[in-house]
């Protein structure tokens, strides 16, 4: 495995807003998703109007008349300052928040037109709907300029104020925060902490390693060893499938948009997460399991998308092996 100059972790808490923070949040989200909308608009606009050469006409109706400057990040966080004018509401939400808005815009939009070294691209950045945006940054923690400070388990946030954080388990020493972005989930609010340790982690000499192997994952056994230890698939989604089934059938009858609708709404999303982190502890358990028991552990490289594209695509997407290789490294990081 690589190592970078430092390390970089995410730790997640949950959030114990009160009711009226709880408004103060879920206005932000409405706020900066019309923001999104808007600048997104902007950008279409502008590759619409240039999408044809000067000296040909395009063979699809466009629009017509004075063509505006490009558009880029700059210009539109340049911007801010007149939408706050113009929609007052907007000066209740942090600068720097409103600015890492348009930064994630940015970065869609680049992957979206730029290719990567390999020559792929992401896909259109899309407009988003009523609740799309759930999470917000803070670019800044602990820092004398900074819009979030966490003192003990109390996260203060500029504009919003005091939460008080469920620290599950402590933040490691050495770690420094570098960013909080503060997230809705179907169970309430969370925050997520990057940090960073630029200690470079000491690797385990050749000589040394005492126990290797190769593990193969698939989809009778989630992974096998090369010593012949073997795990099975837990199948997690497949053992709540009639539940969620049901459940959906349910909200397929309501009302869109009603209060029911939303309640319903809500119940199928927390089957969901129940089923993500039922799996993700378990890859966490198999994670801690290898590597406390091998020195070495090598696993091939999957083409995971293309075989989630074949009509085994829901028991490939139920295993998660990426993510399980992802959590494998992370864990591996820490040791």
């Amino acid at each position: 495995m690589l190592y970078n100059s430092y390390m970089l972790l995410t730790y997640q808490f949950k959030l114990n807003p009160t009711s009226e923070q709880v408004v103060i949040l879920e206005t932000w989200g409405e706020l900066l998703r019309r923001h999104w909308n808007y600048a997104l608009g902007e950008r279409l606009d502008w590759l619409r109007r240039t999408r044809s050469q000067i000296d040909r006409c395009s063979l699809i109706s466009e629009p017509i008349g004075r063509i505006p400057d490009k558009p880029d990040y700059y210009t539109q966080a340049s911007d801010l300052k007149r939408t706050k004018e113009l929609f007052p509401d907007y000066k209740n939400i942090y600068a720097d928040c409103q600015q890492q808005n348009l930064m994630r815009l940015d970065k869609a939009w680049k992957r979206w037109l730029i290719p990567d070294k390999k020559g792929k691209r992401g896909g259109k950045p899309r407009f988003k709907k009523r609740g799309d945006i759930s999470s917000f940054t803070f670019p800044r923690v602990n820092h004398p300029k900074a819009g979030a400070h966490l003192t003990g388990n109390v996260l203060k946030l500029s504009k919003i104020g005091e939460i008080e954080v469920v620290l599950h388990r402590p933040i490691p020493d050495g770690f420094e925060i570098k960013q909080a972005t503060i997230l809705s989930k179907a169970d309430g609010w969370y925050c997520s902490f990057s940090l960073e340790d630029k200690t470079v982690p000491t690797l385990l000499p050749i000589d040394e390693i005492r126990t290797a192997t190769g593990i193969d994952v698939g989809l009778e056994k989630f992974l096998t060893a090369a010593d012949g230890q073997s795990i099975e698939v837990p199948q997690y989604y497949r053992a709540s499938q009639s539940t969620l089934a049901r459940q959906q059938r349910k909200l397929a009858r309501k009302v869109k948009g009603s209060k029911n609708y939303q309640k319903q709404s809500n119940k199928v999303a927390r089957l969901h997460l129940h089923v993500a982190r039922q799996r993700k502890e378990f890859h966490y358990h198999v994670a801690h399991w290898l590597i406390n028991f091998y020195d070495l552990i090598v696993f091939e490289n999957l083409n995971i998308k293309g075989l989630a594209r074949t009509r085994l695509a829901k028991s490939i997407l139920d295993v998660a092996w990426g993510a399980f290789l992802q959590i494998m490294q992370a864990v591996l990081c820490k040791q």
